[in-house]
């Protein structure tokens, strides 16, 4: 049973995501300001933080790929660039020691490597024609935001429960 938890959690935050979005009123950050949660992969990031790189990236591919069958019509941006900065985050904390404050700006990090790898692409094949400074002030910012006020809430619970996992893991 134990095995199923963490996989409902990551499925539990997937929908989260789109519960938030479909709640949360349009207009909560002002005219024109797009609010992204990113709960999912603040929790993969941590994920890899406190328990380990393989099952970090291992989870940040089914759930890229989940997250590009469900929402995205281009098969293939979350599928890489979830894997893509979980890695990126692994070698950071080679170097950084795993405590909160650290993981808190590490996922924070992350989050916006996601905003503008996604931009980018966006960017590149012309679905957006935004440029990088309203990015910047209607996204970005904004994304930033509500994720730290996630982080804040949510990181002293998911850095104790990834703990146990790392142990349950250590233990096998």
């Amino acid at each position: 049973m134990k095995k199923f938890l963490l996989p409902l959690l990551f499925l539990l935050l997937f929908i989260a995501e789109s519960l938030f979005v479909q709640f949360l009123p349009a207009d909560f950050f002002g005219q024109n300001r797009t609010l992204a949660p990113r709960f999912l992969f603040s929790a993969l990031l941590l994920l890899t933080i406190f328990v380990g790189r393989k099952q970090g990236i291992l989870y940040a591919a089914i759930f890229g790929l989940l997250f590009d069958i469900v929402y995205i019509e281009i098969i293939g941006i979350y599928l890489f660039l979830f894997p893509f900065i979980t890695y990126i985050v692994s070698k950071i904390m080679h170097v950084l020691q795993a405590n909160i404050i650290v993981a808190f700006f590490v996922s924070i990090l992350g989050i916006a490597l996601l905003e503008i790898g996604v931009y980018e692409m966006y960017y590149l094949i012309h679905v957006t024609n935004l440029d990088f400074v309203s990015f910047l002030k209607l996204r970005l910012y904004p994304v930033l935001l509500l994720n730290a006020v996630f982080l804040l809430i949510f990181i002293y619970p998911l850095k104790r429960y990834f703990e146990k996992v790392a142990e349950t893991l250590r233990g096998e």
